[in-house]
Parts: structure tokens; C-alpha cells; sequence
């Protein structure tokens, strides 16, 4: 891990820096590669001693900022800061790569050519248009569905004040659907 120090109102002594750098080797654990980055920012402002770590690893980001009477207390408090930010974020990347899918689940079937498949598209519903639904006997459904392109035709039954469809079959007859 390479560390970057910042004193502000403060000069930056090799007890603080031990301090720090004792504390990150302890979540070397979480940081396993090198290339992490830690910069430390201590400021002092009246009584007030403010730590802040900015550590940059891998694409990410984490901030980590506290105020305490003791620089080392801040620092500390700080860095604890950091190691649950970072816990939360390796656990978010190792979940992600667990619950991914393989490759081979993935890529579609080659079929006997060679040639890969197009991927199905999942099935949508679209609105074509609306009918009048009128009421009628199943036998008028039947004859005016005889002289119209439509493949069915939605009706109120005249006796019975339900809805029903009647529809074209592939044999030339007409299917009735009633609820």
C-alpha cells in the first residue's frame, strides 16, 4: 500500500506515520494487491484534531473523516471508518461474482451449421385496437364473424348478458368461448 501524507496547521511526525501504517497493515488482509492508495490528512483547528483518509483502491473510492481532542484517537477512529467501508465493499464484489452467471450459460447454442441462433425476445403485449362489444345471439356472432377478415369477434350474449368470443378454427368451424 503506498501512503501519502498532509499536515495542515501541523507537521506530519514519523509517530503518526507509524501509527497509520501499523494500522493499515492489519487490513492488509482486505487490501490484497498493492495497489492501493491511502491518502492522510491531519488538520489541526483550536483544540480540535481532524483526521481524514481518502483511499483510493482499485475503481473505488472511500472516504473517512473524524474529529477527536487526540490526533491519534482521530486517526484511529478514522481508519476504522475506512476497514468497514471497505469490508462492505469487498463482500458487495465477491457476492457479485459468486451470483454471476458462467460463460457457457450465457452463450446461446451453436446449431447444426454452425451458425448461433438470434436470442429470443421475451413476449410483449401490445394494444391493436378496440371493439364494440354488442349484444347478440352466438349464432349472429357466428355470421357476422363469416363475412369479416377478423380471425374473432368479442360479444355480449343477447340472452344471457355475458361476454363470450367466438373465433375461427383451422377446420372452417367456429370455437365458442363463454365464461
Amino acid at each position: 500500500m503506498i501512503f501519502e501524507y498532509t499536515g495542515r496547521h501541523v507537521e506530519m511526525t514519523p509517530t503518526i506515520r507509524r501509527h497509520v501504517e501499523d494500522h493499515f497493515s492489519k487490513l492488509d488482509h482486505i487490501f490484497n494487491d498493492s495497489t492501493a492508495r491511502a491518502h492522510i490528512i491531519i488538520d489541526v483547528q483550536k483544540n480540535r484534531h481532524i483526521g481524514e483518509i481518502l483511499l483510493h483502491w482499485r475503481e473505488h473510492t472511500l472516504t473517512a473523516t473524524d474529529t477527536n481532542a487526540d490526533m491519534y484517537q482521530a486517526l484511529t477512529r478514522a481508519i476504522a471508518k475506512i476497514e468497514k467501508q471497505a469490508l462492505k465493499l469487498k463482500k458487495k464484489i465477491i457476492e457479485r461474482k459468486h451470483n454471476a452467471q458462467s460463460v457457457a450459460a450465457v452463450a446461446t447454442a451453436a446449431d447444426a451449421d454452425g451458425q448461433v441462433a438470434p436470442a429470443r425476445l421475451p413476449v410483449r403485449i401490445i394494444n391493436a385496437r378496440r371493439y364494440t362489444v354488442k349484444p347478440m345471439t352466438p349464432e349472429e356472432a357466428a355470421l357476422s364473424l363469416a363475412g369479416d377478415t377478423n380471425q374473432f369477434l368479442v360479444f355480449r350474449d343477447a340472452d344471457t348478458n355475458r361476454l363470450g368470443v367466438i373465433y375461427k378454427r383451422k377446420d372452417g368451424n367456429y370455437g365458442l368461448i363463454e365464461p
